[in-house]
Formats: structure tokens, C-alpha cells, sequence
């Protein structure tokens, strides 16, 4: 049983760290977008990726469920520990920052029920958005949070993994 959730926590590890690595991946094309192109970029990653982002708190319990399993005050556990810290980063930096953009893109979407819920649009925008008149720094922003995101599931994945070769 340990040994099935040391794999299945290092596998959730690996594909939540892989959306945002995505995104870091492919944001230098994305620089040459004009604003309605980048708008409607955005708007095609959102049914795979919500799905997908179940992963995130699924991996917290999984890492968690490591921890606890693992005995106190060895290596493994203080990587495993680092790891978890790391993973919990990553998905509170979607809620701060990523989250947040997202319903500005998608302000004005048609999406399903579910997805109105989860962005918490209502499919209709403000008269005049701040974003309207320079949406760069909210780009840089929606960018910038996916690096950290990336950089943070790198880190617990390698930890996670060090962790299962003592």
C-alpha cells in the first residue's frame, strides 16, 4: 500500500505540475498575440484544463496521506513535508493570482452551469474594464503566475522523488 501511494502521489504530482508547465512553455508565442487573439487563446484552454485541475487538491490528500504514513523525523519524512508545502503553494497561487485573472477572461464566455460556478462569472461584463484599455500587465500577471505555479510543482515533484529513492 505505501509503495502504490508513493507512485500515485508522485503521478498526480507529475501531471498537475505539467499545466502549468504548459503554460510557461508556450508563453512566448503567446507574446506576439494582439489582445483579441490572446483573449481567445485563453478561453480554449478551460474545459481540459478544469478537469484536469482536479488533480491539485487530489495530490495535497495523496501528499498528505504520504507524510502520515511516513515515520517521523527521517529524511524521507522532511522531503516529503517540503514537498507537500510546495504542492499547497502551487494550488493557493491559482486561487491568488491565476483564479482571479481567469474570471476577467472569461467574464463575458458562454460557459456551462459548472463553469460559471467554478470561475464565478455570470457570462456578462462591466461596462468598462480596467483591463480594456492595457491588458498587458494582467497578461504578465496570468504568465508570471504560472511560472511560479510550474516552478513550485517541479520543486515537490523532485523532492517526492528523492524522497521514494531513500
Amino acid at each position: 500500500m505505501y509503495y502504490v501511494l508513493q507512485i500515485v502521489t508522485l503521478a498526480t504530482a507529475a501531471m498537475a505540475m505539467a499545466l502549468p508547465l504548459a503554460h510557461l512553455l508556450e508563453w512566448p508565442g503567446k507574446l506576439r498575440l494582439n489582445r483579441e487573439q490572446y483573449v481567445a487563446m485563453q478561453r480554449v484552454y478551460y474545459p481540459g484544463f478544469t478537469y484536469a485541475g482536479a488533480l491539485e487538491p487530489l495530490n495535497i490528500l495523496l501528499a498528505l496521506a504520504l507524510v502520515l504514513y511516513t515515520p517521523v523525523a527521517t529524511p524521507a519524512s522532511w522531503l516529503r513535508m517540503a514537498a507537500l508545502i510546495l504542492i499547497a503553494a502551487m494550488h493557493a497561487s491559482y486561487w491568488l493570482v491565476t483564479h482571479p485573472i481567469n474570471r476577467v477572461w472569461l467574464a463575458d464566455a458562454k460557459l456551462s452551469s459548472a463553469g460559471t460556478r467554478f470561475f464565478g462569472t455570470g457570462g456578462e461584463r462591466p461596462e468598462q474594464s480596467p483591463w480594456e484599455s492595457d491588458w498587458r500587465p494582467l497578461r504578465r500577471r496570468w504568465e508570471m503566475s504560472h511560472a511560479l505555479r510550474a516552478g513550485f510543482g517541479f520543486a515537490a515533484l523532485l523532492l517526492l522523488a528523492a524522497a521514494a529513492a531513500l
